[in-house]
């Protein structure tokens, strides 16, 4: 079957400016993503050079092939730069420019203007380079779970490998010293446009949506005051925990807490409850799930941990919390009393352990406050 490229190149034009005035769109409902922005400019610039292609023969070659080519790199660089600025790099446009500007100065030098072999090196390379940097700065804000991450840097990567598969296919195959808008090669260049437009359209846009949705949940999951979790996402990773592994449970409420509201504003005391998550969070052993329940109590889930451990690790947070001071209110003083306790079953109740522990935190505000009492009726001040 003979494929018309004419058609298939301004169908390619087509479909990139269409997914260029996508990407903008998106941006101006969301203009903080400013990624979409260049993917958007990048697009229509790629447009732009698919629309001088398609009109080899009808205008210079000196626009057709370096000028358009230019362009085609220099999108290929905004496209990179665009994964920069989403991942919260610097987008360096001036180095997507500059790979553009490279390819329009070799197309000065004679030698290289004439050999289609040079000019095919330089294109991969070039093409290749920008598409292999987008892959990696994907791949380094792996932390940042998303679900379109791996297949966006498998298209990346996947463009950059057929990019520098060019290069010695271009040196061993006899190359045409021309090539003309009939050629092949035309129609391989239509197709291979046509699907990385549609395909990393298809991926980056869905990156901003892994991200917008995961924003919400975290949102959704997150107590706003102390940046810990609410209670809601605190007893539904807790429960999710108890189905896998045996767990220990720890109950902490900040003594005194209404006496430093009343005698020093509800301000100072959020700033008290806000402080005590910066002390405790990071000195909860790995894995811990640590949320805000209420007020100024907070629990903590500790999988695979037994009693006596989860009260260790009780009396390294209740030691620390000791040792907070506020620099303007100087003789304000921040206790904590915790109830621990703990399931020593896989599939156990979370239920259970809350009463377990809030029995221990009881008998722990009766024995004078700032201590750490074990629960399930074997508990015991381990600190004081």
């Amino acid at each position: 079957m003979r494929l018309d490229v004419p058609t298939l190149f301004m169908m390619t034009v087509a479909v990139t400016f269409t997914v260029g005035v996508l990407f903008l769109l998106s941006w101006s409902q969301t203009r903080r993503e400013r990624a979409l922005a260049i993917w958007g400019v990048a697009h229509l610039i790629g447009g732009v050079s698919s629309l001088m292609l398609a009109l080899r023969g009808q205008i210079p070659d000196i626009l057709s092939i370096g000028l358009a080519n230019g362009l085609m790199i220099g999108a290929y660089g905004m496209i990179w730069s665009g994964v920069r600025a989403f991942e919260g790099l610097r987008p360096r446009l001036g180095w997507a420019a500059c790979g553009g500007l490279a390819w329009l100065a070799a197309c000065l030098v004679p030698t290289f203007y004439d050999s289609i072999v040079l000019r095919i090196l330089l294109a991969s390379i070039l093409a290749g380079a920008f598409c292999a940097s987008g892959a990696h700065a994907i791949w380094r804000g792996r932390e940042e779970a998303l679900v379109s991450r791996y297949p966006a840097i498998v298209l990346l990567a996947t463009y950059a490998g057929l990019y520098w598969m060019r290069i010695p296919l271009t040196l061993t195959l006899p190359m045409p010293t021309t090539i003309d808008a009939d050629s092949p090669w035309f129609a391989i260049l239509c197709f291979s446009g046509t699907l990385f437009s549609i395909a990393i359209a298809f991926v980056l846009m869905a990156l901003t949506k892994d991200r917008a949705e995961r924003e919400q949940r975290l949102a959704a999951e997150t107590d706003p005051l102390t940046g810990v979790a609410n209670r809601r996402a605190l007893v539904a990773r807790s429960e999710r925990h108890l189905a896998a592994a045996p767990a220990a449970l720890l109950l902490f409420d900040l003594d005194h807490f209404k006496t430093v509201n009343d005698r020093y504003g509800h301000a100072v005391g959020d700033a008290v409850l806000a402080a005590f998550c910066q002390i405790a969070a990071p000195l909860l052993p790995a894995g811990a799930v640590f949320g805000r329940m209420g007020g100024e109590e907070f629990a903590c889930l500790l999988p695979r941990l037994d009693e006596r451990a989860a009260a260790l690790a009780a009396e390294r947070v209740r030691s620390a919390v000791v040792l907070f001071a506020h620099p303007d209110f100087p003789d304000l003083r921040m206790r904590v009393s915790i109830g621990a306790a703990a399931e020593s079953q896989i599939g156990g109740s979370l239920d259970y352990l809350l009463r377990q522990a809030d029995e221990a935190l009881y008998r722990a505000k009766n024995a004078g406050r700032d201590r750490v009492v074990i629960g399930r009726g074997r508990g015991r001040a381990v600190a004081r």
